[in-house]
Parts: C-alpha cells; sequence; structure tokens
C-alpha cells in the first residue's frame, strides 16, 4: 500500500473479528465477553471498533467514563455499557438517563445513584467491585456482602454484577491465587444472603489465558482481542498464541535521504555521533504521533524487510535512522514502525521494550494526528 499519509495505522478488522471469535471458543458457550474499548479502543479507535464489535456479537462494552460510554451509544443504541472507572458526582444523572452501569465501591456511591434513579424514575443496574489485591477501586472483601446487601435494599438499584481485578496476574501466580480464594469467599457470603447476582467477573486479558478456573460467567477481555499477548513471566503455549492476530500496524514513510561523513553529530543533543559514512533515512514520525523519545538509539523500524536502527534522539516530528546497508532505500519508502515488513516483524512487545514501557501504552500513546486506515471487516 503506498498510503497518502505521512504517518498512519492500519487496522485490520478482520484479525479483530477472528480475535473474538477465538475468545468465545476459549471461554466457552456459557461466559459472556465484555470488550474493553477504553482509551479509544487501545488506540484503535473507538467508533469504528465498536461497530465492528457490534456486529461481531461481543455482549458487553467495557469503558472508562462517560464520554467514552456516550461515544459507543452513538455507535449503536440499546448495548450493555459498564464504566469501568469511578464515576465523577457531576456524571451521575447522565449515566442514569444513558442507562451505563456503573462500577461501586462504597456506600456513598450507592446511595448518589438510588437518589437519582429514584428523581428519573428508572432503575439503574450496577457492578460491585471487591478490591482483592489492586488497591485501587473497590470495597475491601470483609465489607462487601454488607455493601451487597445495602445495595439491594436501596430503590431504584439493580445488582448485575459482582467483579474483582487481578493485579499480577502475568507474572505472581501465588499473588493471584490469594486473590480468586479471597473472591470467592465473597461470592460465597453475598449467596448465604440469598443474594443472586448475574455476573460474576474477574478475569482481564492474563485471566483469561492463565486462569480458566477464574473465568465465571463473565471476562473482560482488552488486549486479547487486539490480537496481543499481555507481557509476563507466565507464557501462553506456541499453539495457542498462533490464533491470535495482532490488529494495528503502524507505519510511516521515509522523507529524505542523505549521506554524512564519519563523525556528524546527530538530532538534539548531540547524544549520537556517526562512527563511519552513514547514510540517514529521515522518517516522518516522532514523538508527537507517539513513537516515544525514550526509544531514541535503542529503537528500530523496518525498511526494506531490514531492521533500521535508530540514530539520535527522536524528535517531535522527525526520526533519523541508519540505512547504511540499504543502498536503494528512497524517499516515499514505507517504513514500519509496528507490524510486519516481509518476513521481519516488530511487535508491540519488541516496541515496548525499546520504549521501556508496556504494549498498552504503546498503542494507547498513538497520536491523534496519525489516521487510522481500516481493512477488511465486513460481516458474513
Amino acid at each position: 500500500m503506498t498510503a497518502p499519509y505521512r504517518c498512519w495505522a492500519e487496522v485490520d478488522l478482520d484479525a479483530l473479528r477472528s480475535n473474538l471469535a477465538w475468545l468465545r471458543h476459549r471461554v466457552g458457550p456459557h461466559t459472556r465477553i465484555l470488550t474493553v474499548v477504553k482509551a479509544d479502543a487501545y488506540g484503535h479507535g473507538l467508533k469504528q471498533i465498536a461497530a465492528l464489535l457490534m456486529q461481531s456479537g461481543t455482549d458487553i462494552f467495557g469503558v472508562a467514563n462517560l464520554a467514552e460510554a456516550r461515544n459507543v451509544r452513538l455507535v449503536g443504541r440499546g448495548w450493555p455499557i459498564l464504566m469501568l472507572g469511578a464515576c465523577l458526582p457531576e456524571d451521575v444523572s447522565l449515566v442514569v438517563c444513558d442507562g451505563i452501569m456503573p462500577t461501586l465501591s462504597s456506600l456513598e456511591e450507592a446511595r448518589s445513584f438510588s437518589k437519582e434513579a429514584q428523581r428519573q424514575n428508572k432503575t439503574v443496574e450496577v457492578h460491585l467491585k471487591v478490591d482483592t489485591g489492586m488497591g485501587r477501586l473497590g470495597v475491601c472483601p470483609e465489607g462487601a456482602a454488607n455493601l451487597a446487601r445495602a445495595i439491594v435494599r436501596l430503590p431504584g438499584l439493580r445488582l448485575a454484577g459482582l467483579m474483582t481485578h487481578f493485579s499480577a496476574v502475568e507474572d505472581d501466580v501465588a499473588f493471584t491465587r490469594q486473590q480468586e480464594k479471597k473472591f470467592a469467599e465473597v461470592i460465597k457470603a453475598i449467596e448465604a444472603l440469598g443474594i443472586v447476582v448475574p455476573y460474576i467477573h474477574a478475569c482481564n486479558s492474563g485471566g483469561v489465558l492463565f486462569e480458566p478456573k477464574a473465568l465465571y460467567n463473565l471476562v473482560r477481555p482488552g488486549l486479547l482481542v487486539y490480537g496481543i499477548i499481555p507481557p509476563g513471566k507466565r507464557k501462553p503455549s506456541a499453539m495457542l498464541a498462533r490464533h491470535l492476530k495482532p490488529a494495528l500496524q503502524w507505519k510511516s514513510r521515509v522523507t529524505l535521504v542523505k549521506e554524512v561523513p564519519a563523525g556528524t553529530p546527530l538530532s538534539y543533543g548531540h547524544t549520537c555521533y556517526t562512527r563511519r559514512r552513514t547514510r540517514l533515512a529521515i522518517v516522518g514520525c516522532g514523538y508527537g504521533d507517539g513513537y516515544m523519545r525514550s526509544g531514541s538509539q535503542r529503537a528500530s523500524v523496518l525498511i526494506g524487510g531490514q531492521l533500521c536502527p535508530v540514530l539520535g534522539r527522536v524528535t517531535m516530528d522527525q526520526t533519523l535512522v541508519d540505512v547504511t546497508a540499504l543502498p536503494h532505500a528512497k524517499v516515499g519508502d514505507e517504513v514500519v514502525l509496528l507490524g510486519r515488513q516481509g518476513r521481519r516483524e516488530i511487535t508491540a512487545a519488541q516496541l515496548a521494550e525499546w520504549f521501556g514501557t508496556i504494549p498498552w501504552e504503546v498503542l494507547t500513546n498513538i497520536s491523534y494526528r496519525v489516521p487510522r486506515v481500516y481493512r477488511g471487516g465486513q460481516a458474513s
């Protein structure tokens, strides 16, 4: 493809559809899928991805805040949406009006939603979060049953979900199993009160891969939907990993090719000097596009199917790379920042390692000024 862009991202909608189908097979027919589309669908484009997932049969959407929930509503009304983050007081009335499910961690939040539900003459479905070891949202396990009982007694509320969140499932088996045990005890305590909760959920992407006994009847995959294995000490089998297809490729183009002599200082701060006569390609992307400055002199790109190292500091709009080994490299050539070119591939995990971060940040950091180009996705 010759794109009319300086820097762009290609999103394979067929890969997303395939990943969701694999997830359905993985969790089985009795477990629903909440697809996480927060942070602009992990940088893939929320509205376009939500539309594709609606066609592909996701059950629930997971978002971080009201703005994201309302964008999903613009794509298709009637889909269940769970707001995974805490709700600001000024957003409560709109959350109730739009029929969005809030995540509750406290009695104060529950009372606020109950009051607003009565004012609007509506019933709000809520999910109660239990903090089993994340230290973020959620009620402590010891107080969860009492809070659940209070919620079901409040007018205008329906306890639709009970949830927790694994904090180190990709790395720490023992801690994760402790979280599972605490959550199981909470479930038992709530059931002992005669409270029936329709949805029980704990598994994020790592949980889906490594904790099959904790699937319950709802899972919340994020990274897996987009075809990426969460990094960590625990590794899935190679056969399992082959079923997933990365949906996003990030590309740019060569804007200039030049030769410089040995000893030439490169980019801001002169942190790099050429050791020999060097052929440079200037690539039309930089940290303004999300290509992180921390990748300076660590990252590589693909040009002509070969890895070409980044030289000097990444700047806002441009990056220097060494193409001395590519005598035929020219202006306009495609540059792959993330994805496959020929037989070589730069994965999100590899790019994250060069940037000193995680794949989630690599994807969500791709700037708004990088156009998303969509391929495939036609309903069968």
